[in-house]
């Protein structure tokens, strides 16, 4: 009985849930920069790990870099997929919306009647293509817009004209309209965060420039944006982080054009340690470091001893 009780428990444990797992976090301590765990799943057989990915509210990227030997389209029913929902913050100020490029993920901390950010929502996005760059810096949301109709500007009419596909003037809102149902216009003049018809690319460089979001995410997060609201657009592919006393690293993959070798990575990596230690190198897991740093598999991994 025992033994049925235990099975049962773990199939229940490792099964997809119906709803979509939860993207919102309490706002940890000053001390500590992590949120979420990191999770297991059984594929069902009739899954894809972008089914799982999107489910999870995982990009494509991150969940193909966490399970390097499942197959993409046919993980096969009971395979073992790790979820990589645990993030280390970025290093910057936990106000309005924080998306890190290299990471394709965006962080929302949101603020509860005029207070300080008591929680912090993360999601997946899309970025540009290397050769249609997401610009960094700092910008804001300047116009909100539901049901947008979608302008292409002669830059996009050129390229899909040249591949055989005649864009018109205007594309009006609806099923079939590149931004989805929801839009949140930066004050970088011509790019936007917004929804899309193209929800698998979701966590790929796909884009010309602009930001994609899942639709469902991009629902929820639209009316919790004000306009005005501060956007950071930062390029951290190495970020480290405390989490009760113990030092984290969290690597991912840089941009394609600014892929660097292994020692410029841990000399990067030795740099935000001291930092984060106050100057000083701490005593460190040399294996833990090499390894995250060899994988970039964006799951944090401890390297204190």
């Amino acid at each position: 009985m025992k033994l049925l009780f235990k099975t049962t428990f773990l199939l229940l444990l490792f099964a997809a849930p119906k709803l979509t797992w939860a993207t919102s976090y309490p706002l940890p301590p000053i001390d500590n920069q992590l949120i979420g765990q990191v999770q297991k799943t059984l594929a069902r057989q009739e899954d894809t790990l972008l089914d799982i990915a999107r489910h999870y509210d995982i990009g494509q990227k991150e969940i193909l870099l966490a399970n390097p030997a499942v197959d993409r389209w046919i993980p096969g029913g009971g395979t073992e997929v790790t979820i990589p929902s645990r993030f280390i913050l970025p290093d910057a100020p936990k106000k309005g919306i924080v998306l890190n490029v290299p990471e394709m993920r965006l962080y929302h901390f949101r603020k509860e009647n005029g207070s300080n950010p008591k929680t912090v929502t993360t999601h997946p996005v899309s970025i540009g293509r290397m050769d249609w760059t997401t610009p960094l810096g700092q910008t804001r949301i300047t116009q909100k817009t539901e049901n947008p109709v979608w302008r292409p500007p002669e830059s996009i009419k050129k390229e899909h004209a040249e591949e055989g596909e005649i864009l018109p003037d205007i594309v009006p809102a609806g099923p079939d309209n590149p931004l989805g149902l929801f839009a949140l216009r930066l004050g970088i003049p011509g790019y936007l965060i917004h929804s899309t018809n193209k929800p698998f690319g979701v966590g790929m460089r796909v884009s010309h420039g602009c930001v994609r979001m899942y639709p469902e995410d991009i629902e929820r997060l639209f009316p919790n944006v004000k306009v005005g609201t501060p956007v950071l657009i930062t390029n951290q592919p190495i970020k480290v982080g405390w989490f009760t006393g113990e030092l984290y690293i969290e690597v991912h993959p840089a941009l394609d054009e600014e892929s660097t070798p292994y020692e410029e990575r841990l000399s990067k990596a030795l740099d935000l340690i001291e930092k984060a230690n106050d100057s000083q190198l701490p005593v460190l897991n040399g294996l833990a470091l090499r390894k995250a740093l060899h994988e970039q598999n964006g799951i944090p991994i401890m390297i204190t001893k």
